[in-house]
């Protein structure tokens, strides 16, 4: 089923999602000082291109860093990714078959507003588990 998901997914919104998030990413790693926040936005791309069978969790090592960190990321490129995740997250809402995909999108909302001090890991193979067990829950 998620192989399905992630199909449908790649051609309503997650290949024009990952093109966001690699022009962002491009425009980022060309400034120099930002390139950790292109790195972030590469990394949040290729979530966004086939996030069925995986999940975001925050790193237990995450301070104070990440925390400011993501103040410039949604001054620099989080705040318009996340109004298109929202916009494409309606659009899909529209019919019965993209409600799982709209309902996806707005799951992304929190990592395109804040990329850093989080994790992206595969749910299948116990990477969750264990990222899990790392964080105490």
């Amino acid at each position: 089923m998620r192989t399905l998901l992630n199909i449908i997914w790649l051609v309503l919104a997650g290949f024009w999602l990952f093109l966001s998030y690699t022009l962002v990413g491009i425009v980022l790693c060309i400034l120099i000082i930002t390139i950790p926040w292109g790195i972030a936005s590469f990394r949040v791309g290729m979530y966004s291109l086939w996030p069925f069978g995986r999940t975001v969790v925050a790193k237990p090592t995450a301070g104070v860093w990440s925390f400011l960190g993501n103040v410039v990321w949604v001054i620099l490129a989080g705040w318009w990714l996340a109004l298109e995740h929202i916009i494409t997250g309606l659009l899909l809402c529209v019919t019965i078959i993209g409600i799982p995909l709209g309902i996806a999108n707005f799951k992304l909302i929190p990592v395109s507003l804040m990329p850093l001090g989080k994790d992206i890991v595969s749910t299948r193979d116990g990477a969750f588990d264990q990222a899990m067990s790392q964080r105490g829950a």
